[in-house]
């Protein structure tokens, strides 16, 4: 028996715990508020309405600052597909990270807000005619090959001195049973036909590889494997043809915990780590250590970001659970989104001493897989009307946020020292309307 059940009037003083997995400003206040960047949720809530995304400036900004002390300035590259607006973008550039773009939207948005573009660098497996246009238009720094047949648009259409990076794929493969697609094998001979290729274009000029190894990775020895292969893979091309690569770019993919049971990577232990790796590598095949890039989205931004809910019914399900329905779902916290819905979650708002009980969090678009929290600890009370705040959903979920149902995107709101910026306005009806243009009806 604890204390708090010999004096249940204690509960309402013993809050959730907010662990690692909320943005770091994020507090505890009076009556039940959750405070973020010492603004009240519940009244972010009550002016902007629900659901909402709500993201920690000073979380965002410390975990670039957090990177660049473990791999150096100019060595972190942003992924902006997990999260990407022009003040998201404008504040990476002001904390000196480079920035990964994967189509002519994203670039638009960084050039837009002032990245500079020779920080920039354009992936993608399959990248658009439109794509590399607007690379070229605006003079982005580098640009990944992942094809062979890409090679051949790029010398006839790159300016002069392209500089180019070569995405490879070791034969230890991706790690967990994650895609294999994103690179050419190094094994199978393709990697190699590619540098053969490149050296061969006068407007292409060939600085170093790029890798993808996999998402949601805790484990040094997926890094360390690719690495060893990536190394003697240079050593054969310099052997070959000449080339020395300067650079390397292990990728992301660096896990974040979303719940106790999730494991994280050691950033500054992994950094040590991999140089150590790299430097041992590049000894042994007597080639200069290459400079060592990584190109996080997830760990960056993810634990920066919450959402904030409105309780629209309660039920009971077949299993005795309690089933809270809120006002979003799948549409905001996209089953795409990686995490696999392993979010912490809490109620706020308001004090209750009412007994804990097993909850699932589900949305309002009656899919049966439309689940934010499959499952969690809530307190019995919770009703309708009531507030939720979803932990560790800065990544992929403002990107990935669908119009199903014509369900208008929530917007982005950015919070620091006491205040409150929307950088991305929330979709209206007008809005969906307004693409809706039914030019046979209107003929």
């Amino acid at each position: 028996m604890t204390l708090s059940d010999i004096i249940p009037s204690l509960r309402s003083s013993l809050r959730t715990p907010l662990t690692e997995f909320w943005p770091t400003t994020a507090a505890w206040a009076e009556h039940g508020d959750l405070r973020v960047g010492g603004v009240s949720m519940t009244s972010v809530a009550a002016a902007h309405g629900t659901p909402t995304y709500v993201l920690d400036e000073a979380d965002l900004r410390q975990r670039c600052r957090d990177y660049l002390a473990a791999f150096g300035e100019g060595r972190v590259a942003y992924t902006g597909k997990a999260l990407l607006s022009r003040g998201v973008a404008r504040r990476l550039a002001e904390e000196g990270l480079r920035l990964y773009v994967g189509s002519a939207g994203e670039l638009r948005v960084a050039l837009a807000a002032g990245f500079p573009a020779d920080r920039i660098v354009m992936y993608g497996s399959a990248k658009t005619p439109e794509d590399l246009d607007a690379a070229y238009a605006g003079r982005v720094g580098t640009i990944v090959v992942e094809s062979l047949g890409e090679i051949t648009r790029l010398a006839a259409t790159a300016p002069p001195g392209q500089r180019v990076l070569l995405r490879v794929l070791g034969d230890t493969g991706t790690a967990d049973g994650a895609d294999c697609r994103f690179g050419l094998r190094i094994g199978s001979g393709e990697a190699a036909g590619a540098v053969a290729r490149i050296v061969a274009q006068p407007r292409l000029r060939l600085v170093g590889v790029d890798c993808s190894v996999g998402h949601q990775l805790s484990r040094f020895s997926v890094y360390e494997r690719e690495v060893r292969e990536v190394m003697e893979f240079l050593a054969a091309m310099r052997a070959r043809y000449g080339v020395v690569a300067t650079e390397l770019n292990l990728g992301g993919g660096h896990a974040v915990a979303y719940s106790g049971a999730d494991p994280s990577l050691a950033l500054a232990a992994f950094a040590n780590r991999i140089r150590a790796v790299l430097r041992l590598a590049a000894d042994r095949h007597d080639l200069p250590t290459p400079a060592l890039t990584v190109s996080p989205g997830r760990a960056i931004v993810s634990r920066a970001g919450i959402t904030l809910y409105r309780v629209v019914s309660v039920n009971r399900g077949p299993d005795g659970r309690h089933l809270v329905a809120v006002d979003g779902g799948m549409t905001d916290c996209p089953p795409g989104a990686l995490c696999g819905g392993r979010h912490s979650a809490v109620l706020f708002g308001r004090t209750t001493c009412a007994d804990p009980v097993r909850t699932t969090v589900v949305g309002r678009h009656n899919d049966s897989d439309d689940v934010v929290v499959p499952g969690l600890t809530l307190p019995s009370d919770v009703r309708p009307g009531d507030l939720l705040a979803v932990a560790g959903s800065g990544a992929y979920h403002h990107s990935r946020a669908s119009n199903y149902h014509l369900v208008g995107r929530p917007p982005l709101l950015v919070v620091r020292e006491g205040r409150i910026s929307t950088l991305v306005r929330r979709e209206s009806p007008d809005d969906l309307l307004r693409r809706d243009v039914d030019e046979s009806g209107a003929a």
